[in-house]
């Protein structure tokens, strides 16, 4: 047993100092400038944006919040939960990054998502941008605390490890690798991570069917659960006063299943639409090389998603008739993918493959971080209380953030026992309603102005705190995912404050009719660009 750790260790290690040695590759490039250091100078390829972007999102959930949440309760939370997140990814890349992307060069050369609401909306005192900053640096916090528990997890149930003291040291290394790198670390680390997540996932997958005796096996079992395998009903494990799962005669106890109906089906794809409003995806549309490779960008990432958001919801539920008894709750139930390469995978594949799990934790939270610091450094900073501060003064204030960001993360996720699903789904709750019903409405109604977009943010989130902690808890129809009713509340806000207050200037109006233009057709002169604002001066009075 002793040997079999070393050899998951050694793997394991071999990867960490390959993700720091790339960390020090790049830190020379991109501390050259802040836009090195925020947004990789706009220079990122296709295949590093998509996977960047998918690594980044899908964190430590994917490996083990969403296979636990499918051992524990059966397949339909997970799978509508999934399917959401598919419709989600193609939609965002298809209706966003194309012309974020454009977009964000024609307001000012916008490099974060505060900058580009600040800029697209002409905002001179920053106010759009402070709000958005803060809102970033809250819930990203509360994202890589998620991030932190997924890697104290990971070593206390690989090798019996005190959770607290892995989890530091976790957490230490992505904020040294962060803190050296900047983005361009972070979205090459991204790459390599996106691969091994896809790798690991596909291992596990299909190891865990073979070890049960094959799908027809693996079926047959699930089908004796009631309403494990229903999309239209949920799973119910009895619980004991320790509000764990009572065993009895070596089989796991299940109730009668409680109903999945549409309003809990709608409430679970609703999750897709957070993607409209996360901040470490579209810092990746602001950074591609071009916009003409977001096509190539949306094939890949889509297949990437797709294929390991199924992986992971069948290995949820393949664990389950692998080890019915295993886990006794939800939380511990996100161990399944671990303890399953553990018990199938030789030594030294088996540290590769659990390193996807902190992977995606690097990924996701180094992200979090890199966003959460240059929301600080360049919105709030520079944005608003030092106009003239240098590239060396914003990044000095962008890494004492992510030091900030690093105790605070550690803070939240000092609790063990938390689930990481549903840390995740609040924070995911906070930044989709806060910020995609705005990114929408930015690119597509030139009608939506600086009071619109700070009461749709303030809304969504005040919308997400409300409906999360006094109306889920009444249950019935209430217990819909936050996120639904905040997009909504957020949606209307914008377009209600922005038809009863004045209507943007000229000039906002004439970046918007003009930003997807092809940049050769931009080079007109003064007299016509006046006329242009003219004219939508004349427009905006109708």
């Amino acid at each position: 047993m002793v040997a079999k750790d070393f050899w998951v260790l050694f793997a394991m290690v071999l990867y960490f100092a390959a993700m720091l040695s790339i960390g020090f590759a790049y830190s020379k490039r991109s501390n050259s400038s802040a836009k090195q250091y925020f947004a990789g100078g706009r220079g990122v390829g296709p295949w590093l944006t998509a996977l960047s972007a998918e690594a980044s999102d899908m964190s430590g959930w994917l490996l083990m919040g969403l296979p636990g949440l499918a051992y524990f309760t059966g397949a339909a939370d997970a799978m509508w939960t999934a399917i959401g997140l598919a419709i989600g990814t193609y939609l965002n890349w298809k209706l966003v990054a194309r012309r974020l992307r454009r977009y964000s060069v024609v307001a000012g050369d916008a490099i974060t998502v505060p900058d580009f609401f600040s800029k697209r909306f002409h905002d001179k005192k920053n106010v759009i941008s402070t709000i958005a900053a803060i809102i970033i640096l809250i819930f990203f916090c509360v994202y890589v605390g998620s991030c932190f528990v997924t890697v104290g997890k990971l070593f206390s149930t690989l090798f019996g490890w005190d959770y607290h003291l892995t989890m530091v040291i976790g957490a230490a290394v992505v904020f040294a690798y962060t803190l050296i790198g900047g983005y361009l670390s972070v979205v090459v680390t991204d790459f390599i991570q996106g691969m091994l997540m896809f790798f690991a996932l596909a291992v596990v997958f299909i190891g865990s069917v073979a070890s049960v005796g094959g799908v027809d096996n693996t079926v047959t079992f699930l089908r004796g659960i009631p309403g494990f395998l229903d999309g239209t009903h949920l799973a119910t494990p009895v619980l004991n006063a320790m509000g764990e799962q009572i065993v009895r005669d070596g089989k796991a106890v299940f109730g009668a299943p409680t109903d999945y109906g549409i309003i809990t089906i709608i409430s679970m794809l609703a999750w897709g639409l957070g993607y409209f409003g996360m901040p470490q995806v579209l810092v990746r549309f602001l950074s591609i090389r071009s916009s003409e490779e977001i096509r190539k960008s949306r094939i890949i990432a889509t297949t990437w998603c797709v294929i390991s958001l199924a992986c992971g919801v069948c290995i949820g539920l393949a664990g389950r008739a692998m080890m019915p008894t295993q886990f006794g709750t939800q939380a511990a139930a996100e161990n399944i993918f671990i303890v399953i390469a553990q018990a199938l995978l030789p030594s030294f594949l088996c540290g590769i493959v659990v390193s996807g799990i902190f992977a995606a934790s690097m990924s996701s939270s180094s992200s979090y971080l890199i966003i959460g610091a240059s929301a600080v450094g360049e919105n709030i900073y520079r944005g608003v209380i030092n106009r003239k501060a240098t590239d060396k003064q914003v990044m000095m204030v962008a890494r004492a953030t992510l030091l900030v960001m690093f105790l605070f993360g550690i803070f939240v996720a000092f609790d063990q026992n938390s689930s990481i699903f549903q840390v995740v789904s609040y924070a995911w709750a906070g930044l989709g309603a806060s910020f995609g019903p705005l990114m929408l409405l930015s690119l597509y109604w030139r009608r939506t102005n600086k009071y619109g977009a700070i009461a749709g943010m303030l809304g969504g989130t005040a919308m997400v705190l409300i409906w999360h902690n006094l109306i889920k808890p009444l249950g019935g129809v209430f217990a819909i995912y936050e996120l639904l009713p905040a997009f909504i509340v957020s949606l209307l806000l914008i377009v209600i404050v922005s038809l009863l207050t004045p209507a943007p200037e000229a000039a906002v109006l004439h970046e918007f009719d003009h930003y997807l233009d092809d940049p050769a057709d931009r080079k007109v002169d003064d007299d016509l660009v006046a006329a242009e604002i003219h004219a939508a001066e004349e427009r905006s009075n109708i």
